[in-house]
């Protein structure tokens, strides 16, 4: 990240679309010519991993760290290319606009998706397809029969499959591949799909001088490919089950902490393979973004480990990461590795001094600034460093008018009043936010598109410690207007941001 610039936090899951999930169709391009039409730098967006229902469908809970969610495939796209027909993509289902309905779009999608592989399969020459599957067997196979055997489990948790599949063992592995080739080669061909298309969108957006910053959990699922291949490199128990697991101690979103639940990494079995399965995850996620958000990065200094059984984080404890040599290490295969350190919540200097030695630039968010009467509180604009980036608030926060109507105490509120030297209804004060973020020192301001359009609490994103409901928001069809692109555009040029 160089220069002063601006950018909009979005999704693509948020994006309007006729089947029930925003996706990388049209609507997609659309965004990328609004943040062009606003001199915008940047697209951030949330991880791009499959979701699973059995975790509320977060992006951050996913059931591979290197595979892609197949349900963000776009139609048009497929029509574009011929491996659909108009036919093929009705009826319909009448999904309710703005929403995100993960469980009716995921039988319809899959259902026409089936289709575009069997007019797939009809070509005579796949050599892109056959390429992309060898320049991924690592990954691919391992994440194909995994998905497989989750559904012939009836998605009950790999530990629990017979041994010979759970411990991995070599003859079943392969009578397996051979019982379900087939099925194999669609989970890869939607990998393939995918992978073509963003790509494309991607290849778009650098053309008009925008880079995505995607973002990556340090964390995996337990009910996943990853934990399944590399059971050795997580604190596990004979039986392969987890013996602590993740979370953060109390904190600004929770008294009680956050459990997270996710097995945390043996380091020092990490460290003998000199992190090869961090390069590799890392060299993949590089391959999507151009800037990667590494969240909870605290969590690659020292992580939170929490017993089995706890109920909450309360009662965990601090465990060292070998963080200089990790480093080190990805950037020796990976010399162009620009970050952003989600430095969020209880940050100790070992965690400032690591952030300085590498040059990565932490966050600053606005909600979190107004807490206590404290004119040297780090997230003020008038204490930035400029190597850091701002936002309004996060896909964890509120929004500004949910913020401001719903959670922000009187205190809060005179504070933030005093701060910009004037009052008002939640609306206008929202926007005069956004400006604080964009007149900042800060060399980066990304500002969630919910903000933008003067959204309310309906449009939260994600509530923690809340499973059910969370990561459905979307844009309605016509919601963004010339109004909206005129007075950000206005803005990012006001405060030398622009693109």
């Amino acid at each position: 990240m160089q220069g002063r610039g601006s950018g909009v936090l979005l999704h693509i899951t948020s994006l309007p679309s006729p089947y029930g999930i925003g996706d990388l169709g049209p609507e997609a391009y659309n965004f990328a010519d609004f943040l062009a039409d606003t001199k915008q730098s940047y697209w951030q967006i949330l991880p791009l991993n499959p979701t699973d229902p059995s975790s509320g469908n977060s992006p951050y809970f996913s059931y591979s760290a290197f595979a892609a969610n197949p349900l963000l495939i776009s139609f048009e796209r497929l029509l574009d290319e011929g491996l659909l027909s108009a036919e093929d993509t009705g009826p319909v289902p009448e999904f309710t606009p703005g929403v995100v309905d993960y469980e009716t779009a995921g039988r319809y999608k899959h259902q026409v998706l089936d289709k575009a592989y069997q007019r797939f399969k009809e070509k005579v020459c796949n050599g892109d397809f056959e390429k992309f599957c060898s320049e991924n067997a690592e990954w691919l196979e391992n994440f194909a029969l995994f998905n497989i055997l989750k559904d012939e489990f009836q998605g009950q948790v790999w530990s629990r499959w017979p041994d010979e599949l759970r411990d991995r063992q070599p003859e079943a592995l392969e009578k397996a591949k051979k019982d379900f080739r087939e099925r194999m080669e669609r989970e890869k061909f939607l990998q393939y799909i995918f992978l073509k298309q963003w790509v494309s969108l991607k290849s778009y957006c650098n053309g008009k001088n925008i880079k995505i910053i995607g973002d990556i959990p340090i964390y995996v699922s337990y009910n996943s490919a990853d934990v399944w291949v590399n059971p050795h490199i997580f604190k596990l128990d004979k039986g392969k089950k987890p013996i602590v697991v993740s979370g953060v101690p109390p904190d600004y979103f929770s008294k009680t902490g956050q459990l997270w639940n996710n097995p945390v990494y043996r380091w020092d079995i990490l460290k003998d393979t000199r992190y090869s399965w961090w390069i590799r995850r890392m060299e993949r996620t590089f391959g999507y973004y151009d800037i990667v958000r590494i969240d909870h990065f605290r969590g690659l200094l020292q992580f939170w480990e929490v017993r089995v059984g706890e109920k909450t984080a309360i009662n965990g404890q601090w465990q060292d990461v070998p963080t200089y040599d990790l480093f080190d290490t990805l950037l020796g295969h990976i010399p162009d590795f620009p970050v952003i350190a989600e430095d969020l919540g209880i940050i100790t200097p070992d965690v400032r001094d690591a952030m300085r030695h590498y040059g990565f630039p932490g966050m600053k968010v606005l909600q979190f600034a107004f807490g206590d009467d404290n004119p040297e509180h780090p997230y003020l604009p008038h204490n930035y460093e400029r190597n850091c980036v701002v936002y309004p608030g996060t896909h964890d926060n509120n929004t500004l008018v949910g913020w401001l109507e719903n959670e922000s105490t009187g205190e809060e509120r005179e504070r933030l009043f005093r701060y910009l030297r004037r009052e008002g209804p939640a609306e206008e004060i929202s926007w005069e936010v956004i400006r604080l973020a964009m007149m900042s020192p800060a060399d980066t301001a990304v500002i969630p598109m919910q903000d933008i359009l003067g959204l309310g609490e309906d449009a939260r994103m994600n509530q923690p410690q809340k499973m059910e409901g969370n990561w459905k928001w979307r844009i309605i069809p016509g919601q963004v207007t010339s109004v909206h692109t005129d007075r950000f555009r206005a803005l990012t040029e006001l405060s030398g941001r622009a693109g």
